[in-house]
């Protein structure tokens, strides 16, 4: 009776079981780690969005803030939940800027039309 093995002895056995080891190291040293996890959304922007853009008002240029968040997930943020919490923020402080108080007995920017000058016939 020959008994036939499935690793043969000697070198073809080493080599499966480094290949083993390898793959269950990787698996246990690199997961993932999620950097923005804990991060406040104005941290979120300062870090990743302040070196181009100087203020975070009016990027969310009236977006949706659902459609934004899949936008900032797709592009820019590193989950889901940052990019969700980076688009309601950008939601919140997307107002127009404060326009500048009139100033009492100046004219309003918007005058009212003047009526047509009267045609003359020659």
């Amino acid at each position: 009776m020959i008994l036939i093995s499935l690793f043969p002895p000697g070198r073809g056995l080493i080599a499966p079981l480094m290949t083993l080891a390898a793959a269950a190291l990787t698996a246990t040293i690199a997961f993932a780690q999620n950097l923005d996890a804990g991060k406040s959304p104005e941290r979120l922007f300062a870090d990743g969005c302040a070196t181009c853009h100087r203020s975070p008002r009016g990027l969310a240029k009236g977006r949706f803030s659902l459609t934004l968040s899949w936008f900032l997930k797709d592009h820019y943020a590193t989950s889901s939940d940052s990019a969700k919490a980076l688009a309601a923020y950008l939601v919140s402080v997307d107002t127009p800027p404060p326009r500048a108080a009139a100033k009492p007995g100046a004219k309003s920017p918007k005058s009212t039309p003047r009526p047509p000058k009267p045609m003359t016939s020659q």
